[in-house]
């Protein structure tokens, strides 16, 4: 028998890097979907790259030809005033052209439903999610709140700012809590779903293990990194906006991506259930320690970080190392 084929999206993000091998491991023959293949094959020539953009039907059709199955992991954060809408319809044409090309699944990454309104870039996906599932291939969308690994933008804010700042501001939203998920349980959650039996489409929430508030995640951050606990002093009246401003100028983060991030903070982002889990056999999940220690693991092979914040996190290390 000839191996199967998935059309991969968002090949070279960070969940399309770390889920490609393991889709390679377990059998799938793997087409990379990316906006410039000529860039993409210098850089890693032996795979199979595809141009073109999801929102464009003859791309699709062209990198969807002779594929068995797709995950869709692509989605924007903040990048034009209309993004959500052109999110939706990128969906919608990419259901129908797999439709078209006999795709027997889609897997979809979207993220967890907030307890009330949530920010514009999580109704994003929530609606992107739901045109996929409108289409008439079977699609399963798994819901994710925080993701823990090199790479993941939520996890870079956290990181840095645990690293950076002996003392924080606590804005209201830093309680409300979240089940952060480690890379390498989203992984194994993207290959299962290709193959669980369904009866059609559906979504299913994979939370990782432990229930945290923001606070309690900059904590077990600063702990896993051999940083003392930074001092946390309560400004219960700082906006999501202002906070926003205050996370751009301490991390990496661009304001538009630091903006949706901590406006999603404002609700708990909490799961139905474990229902995915238990169905696919994974009762075990990677704990936010775990998770974060992996993904500091995988930072220190890539060097020092550099510029001015990059000397304040070693200072902050000398310092603790000689106490």
């Amino acid at each position: 028998m000839s191996a199967r084929r998935v059309l991969l999206t968002g090949a070279t993000g960070f969940v399309g890097r770390a889920v490609r091998p393991a889709l390679e491991a377990g059998g799938w023959q793997v087409r990379c979907l990316t906006r410039d293949a000529a860039k993409a094959q210098r850089r890693e020539p032996a795979l199979d790259w595809v141009q073109g953009d999801v929102a464009d039907a003859a791309s699709c059709a062209r990198a969807l030809e002779d594929c068995d199955a797709a995950l869709y992991l692509v989605h924007g954060i903040g990048e034009d005033a209309d993004y959500h809408q052109q999110e939706v319809r990128a969906a919608e044409t990419f259901a129908r052209e797999a439709s078209a090309a006999n795709i027997r699944r889609i897997v979809y990454l979207g993220g967890v439903a907030p307890a009330h309104g949530g920010s514009d870039h999580l109704r994003s996906r929530l609606d992107v999610g739901e045109a996929l599932r409108a289409g008439s291939v079977t699609t399963i969308e798994l819901r994710a709140s925080m993701i823990v690994g090199n790479g993941s933008l939520s996890w870079l804010i956290v990181r840095d700012l645990a690293a950076r700042l002996p003392v924080m501001v606590l804005p209201r939203w830093l309680k409300s809590r979240t089940q952060p998920v480690a890379i390498d349980d989203v992984v194994l959650a993207l290959e299962r779903a290709l193959d669980m039996p369904t009866g059609g489409s559906g979504w299913f929430d994979i939370p990782g293990p432990d229930i945290l508030s923001g606070k309690a995640i900059l904590e077990q951050t600063t702990r896993v990194m051999g940083l003392g606990l930074p001092w946390m002093v309560e400004v219960p009246l700082l906006t999501p906006r202002l906070s926003s401003h205050w996370v751009r100028f301490v991390t990496r983060a661009k304001w538009s991506v630091a903006r949706e991030v901590v406006v999603g903070l404002t609700d708990d982002l909490l799961a139905r259930d474990q229902h995915f889990w238990d169905l696919i056999g994974h009762p075990r999940r990677l704990t936010f320690a775990e998770g974060a220690r992996l993904a500091l693991d995988a930072e220190r092979t890539e060097g020092p970080v550099p510029g001015p914040w990059g000397w304040v996190e070693r200072a902050r290390k000398r310092l603790k190392a000689s106490r």
